[in-house]
């Protein structure tokens, strides 16, 4: 695990390494109902709902690259 830290330098905006990629999956679960607002008493449950979005996201794409969309004629 590796901190990101600002540079002493910077003042304002600065893009931080990686941190894209993980405010994107914060996106992609807002497509999931059920995790919008935290409905669930137990860590554990709530932590095998993301497990199972991040699962159909991930076969989603699978299914993209192996099952290209028929060419119209």
């Amino acid at each position: 695990l590796v901190i990101v830290s600002l540079p002493e330098a910077k003042k304002g905006f600065v893009l931080l390494p990686k941190r894209w990629i993980v405010e994107r999956s914060f996106a992609w679960t807002t497509r999931f109902r059920r995790l919008i607002r935290d409905y669930e008493r137990q860590a554990d449950v709530l932590r095998g709902f993301h497990l199972v979005a991040f699962v159909i996201l991930l076969l989603r794409r699978l299914a993209r690259i192996l099952l290209p969309a028929p060419q119209s004629a």
